[in-house]
């Protein structure tokens, strides 16, 4: 089902977005749309990503050793690993 929303736009955003729609050959309301999943879906794929790698942390009793880290070695190009 979808449903009607009301916006208060500042007027020369809402041409400048309708000449990007018009460009695009398409709607404003198409693209408002298409953002609106994308925003969505985004913070859905963040919140998923973040549990599965607590997830993993909590599932390995392996530990990054940092005391043999060096910053210059790091970025030393020179080295052949």
């Amino acid at each position: 089902m979808t449903r009607n929303l009301t916006l208060a736009v500042d007027e020369d955003l809402l041409e400048r977005f309708r000449l990007h729609a018009a460009e695009r050959k398409t709607s404003v309301n198409a693209l408002l749309r298409k953002h609106m999943e994308e925003a969505v879906g985004l913070e859905e794929r963040r919140r998923n990503a973040i549990a599965r790698m607590l997830e993993l942390g909590r599932g390995t009793s392996a530990r990054i050793d940092m005391s043999q880290w060096n910053r210059a070695a790091t970025y030393d190009r020179s080295r052949k690993d």
